[in-house]
């Protein structure tokens, strides 16, 4: 297995190098929820799309927040991640002052106030899914590296492009080759 570690809630998920499913091509999952019976529920933190969140929430002008791509599953939803319990007062905490979701009625009216900094919250499309055991058969077939000794500020990071480099390499040595793997191994 390329890790060694179980995933549980707050646990980063780090494709492989070389996967070909564009939903996941180094990507960078946070999971939200994980349970081995009832399966798993996470957020690709490193696709933006070209929305903002005005874009889709009519009733919030000042939103200038970028949309990113969770997942294939559930495009009609909007999802979030946050560090602002202290003024949302709502929200599940998957990993210490890292938050999911809350009251996204008191959320538009602190949007709206400009109340929340951009480095403070993420917003999604949609999420990414594994039924109960799919994503254990996926770690024995080492689809992903695990990781769950991090920063939390990770999850806000605006340089979606080397956040996969940077959290395979925070894995630590064992790891920090795989990080200058190309993406395709025939331009090797």
């Amino acid at each position: 297995m390329l890790s060694n570690f179980n995933p549980q809630q707050g646990s980063l998920l780090l494709s492989e190098p070389f996967m070909l499913d564009p939903n996941f091509q180094r990507s960078v999952v946070l999971l939200c929820e994980h349970s081995d019976e009832d399966g798993s529920v996470g957020l690709v933190l490193n696709q933006p799309s070209s929305l903002l969140l005005k874009d889709v929430m009519s009733d919030m002008p000042n939103a200038e927040y970028q949309l990113f791509v969770g997942g294939p599953v559930g495009q009609d939803s909007i999802q979030f991640i946050h560090k602002c319990y202290d003024r949302l007062n709502s929200g599940i905490e998957i990993k210490e002052n890292l938050f999911w979701g809350g009251n996204f009625e008191a959320l538009k009216l602190l949007i709206n106030d400009r109340a929340i900094g951009l480095d403070e919250i993420k917003f999604f499309i949609g999420y990414s899914g594994w039924s109960g055991g799919q994503l254990n058969k996926e770690l024995k077939e080492n689809t992903w590296m695990i990781g769950n000794s991090f920063d939390p500020d990770i999850v806000f990071v605006n340089d979606e492009e080397n956040l996969w480099k940077e959290a395979v390499i925070s894995l630590g040595p064992r790891y920090a080759h795989v990080a200058g793997f190309p993406q395709n191994p025939m331009w090797n």
